[in-house]
């Protein structure tokens, strides 16, 4: 498992003037803007020391804003505004400091944390004389500098003893957290967990949100049924399917219950900022994410001529991956790595939807044994369900090792203990979950 730690954007999207103010969008590359916020608050004949912890004080602050998504989480199309008011201060056009600049150069890609959080410290800072704050004085570092104090002891005095400073972050370009499709009944990857941590911490201030028990990857009745009461009590269209709108008043709910925006915030948690996989797919990955993706791709390659029909291991990214991902990309007009990133993820779920959509009619007979392109899981219900029980029924008439089924359309106890059955007989991993492997195995044995 790995930790969705901080990155350092290689852009930053600036509000010219207060959240709500009619004025325009500047992107910049963040080391630049940086060097612009530090030159306009502090001055380059400081001690180098006191330099240094100011701008540790200013990448702090804006990566909590970038990390957090504070304000795409209220409905704005920027990272961070140039008003001090709200922000840090911003001017289109300002000369650097060639002593602040060096110093920018070194630090950029630093930053910092308290040592039981992940997200980067939202370090709030003042001059010291006109205007007093909790966070770090301006002037009073110049004078923790001239005693002879470094950096991190200077931040110390200001933002408590626990506080670290991460080096040497990777710098990366900023994706947003919304993976570009509706999740919903079915769905599975890290995004779900994240909505699954995010509204159980949410329902500890809203209590008629239900707790979601279980942990997995996938998106599951119960966390349905909880979708449909944040929706509810929010005042948005109840679904239970979590568009980008639903996505972002989450976001924006956690952080305002965890306090983000706060010097003491309760924070991010290692526990919680844990994901099972990376930000992408490649070569020599493993395991579940894989055996949709070559599942996705053996479909498409089969009805499609332009991309190569390779042999695929069900549960490893192979160079046979790798090259059918690169054909897929430069047919789709995406950046062909041969990596699978949020991009490619969206229009492979795409592709395989509008693939057995426009099954040719001689392939019609058999239309019901393609993979419905969704996990299936205990309590739904529906078409798929149907048709994955009839495939369970020919089964358990063909064996008897295998318990029956009542054709209901509601994945019940008696349809979980069958697939259980058959995942344990065959070498699958045995949780009851329905994706492409078990699907396949199941439409092979009730022929």
């Amino acid at each position: 498992m790995a930790i969705r730690s901080p990155i350092i954007p290689t852009v930053i999207t600036v509000h010219l003037g207060t959240p709500d103010e009619t004025a325009k969008n500047v992107t910049v590359p963040f080391d630049e803007y940086i060097k612009n916020v530090a030159s306009g608050e502090i001055y380059p004949n400081w001690p180098i020391d006191a330099i240094k912890a100011n701008v540790l004080a200013e990448i702090s602050f804006a990566l909590n804003r970038v990390y957090n998504e504070w304000y795409p989480s209220k409905g704005y199309n920027f990272d961070i505004t140039s008003s001090s008011v709200y922000d840090q201060s911003f001017g289109e056009n300002r000369q650097f400091f060639e002593t602040i600049s060096q110093v920018v150069d070194e630090y950029f890609n630093n930053y910092i944390v308290k040592e039981d959080q992940v997200q980067p410290l939202f370090a709030q800072y003042c001059d010291g004389r006109v205007t007093k704050c909790d966070g770090l004085s301006q002037w009073g570092s110049v004078t923790l500098a001239n005693q002879g104090k470094n950096p991190l002891e200077i931040l110390k005095n200001y933002y408590g003893n626990d506080i670290k400073i991460i080096y040497n972050a990777p710098v990366e370009e900023n994706i947003a957290s919304y993976p570009g499709f509706p999740v919903e009944l079915g769905t599975s990857g890290d995004f779900v967990r994240m909505i699954k941590t995010q509204l159980n911490r949410i329902g500890r201030n809203y209590p008629a949100i239900p707790a979601i028990t279980d942990d997995s990857i996938y998106f599951t009745v119960e966390t349905e049924n909880a979708v449909k009461k944040f929706q509810e009590i929010f005042n948005l269209q109840v679904t239970g399917i979590v568009d980008k709108t639903t996505w972002y008043k989450i976001k924006y709910l956690y952080n305002a219950v965890k306090n983000i925006s706060n010097l003491y915030s309760e924070g991010i948690s290692e526990d919680e900022a844990t994901v099972l996989f990376g930000n992408k797919l490649q070569l020599g990955d493993t395991g579940s994410y894989i055996n949709t993706l070559n599942y996705y791709l053996n479909v498409i390659a089969y009805f499609d001529p332009d991309i190569p029909f390779l042999n695929l291991n069900s549960d490893t990214f192979t160079e046979n991956t790798r090259q059918m991902v690169i054909a897929f990309q430069n047919k789709y007009d995406i950046t062909a790595t041969g990596e699978v990133t949020a991009n490619t993820w969206r229009a492979l779920k795409e592709a395989y939807k509008q693939t057995i959509s426009k099954v040719p009619t001689d392939c019609l007979c058999n239309v019901n044994e393609f993979y419905p392109g969704r996990y299936l899981l205990k309590d739904m219900a529906g078409e798929d369900i149907i048709n994955l029980q009839k495939f369970l029924y020919l089964i358990c008439e063909k064996k008897q090792s295998i318990p029956g089924v009542i054709v209901n359309g509601t994945y019940d106890s008696l349809t979980e203990r069958s697939v259980k059955a058959i995942q344990a007989n065959n070498g699958l991993e045995v949780n009851g979950v329905v994706g492409p492997t078990t699907w396949n195995k199941i439409v092979e044995l009730s022929k």
